[in-house]
């Protein structure tokens, strides 16, 4: 089974920019939907990005303009780049790869936004 090993992450100030990658330990192409999560304290996961293929992709409002997931088939990674960061984006994010044959998380990595 593929396995996704995450990232980048760590603390920034509001306004700033973060970049997160998930690289697969075999070919990331085995995925047929690529997704970024995030998790707050206490809370429920929540898709922060939804990529099924380059011209599919979906953003949650709160990410919209802000937030670009895009994938190097070259490199077997997933990438979430992060601009325009709030302290509300402080969380623990999550990248998921599914397919046939099930799906796959990434360990988690955490992001501080804060002054």
């Amino acid at each position: 089974q593929v396995q996704l090993v995450q990232s980048g992450g760590g603390w920034v100030q509001p306004g700033g920019s973060l970049r997160l990658s998930c690289a697969a330990s075999g070919s990331i192409s085995s995925f047929e939907v690529m997704e970024w999560w995030r998790q707050y304290p206490g809370k429920q996961r929540e898709s922060v990005a939804f990529m099924a293929s380059p011209t599919n992709i979906v953003y949650p409002d709160s990410v919209k303009g802000r937030f670009t997931v895009s994938k190097d088939a070259f490199k077997n990674t997933l990438y979430l780049q992060m601009n325009n960061l709030k302290t509300e984006d402080t969380a623990v994010y999550y990248c998921l790869g599914a397919g046939i044959k099930g799906s796959t998380w990434g360990q988690g990595t955490q992001v501080t936004v804060s002054s």
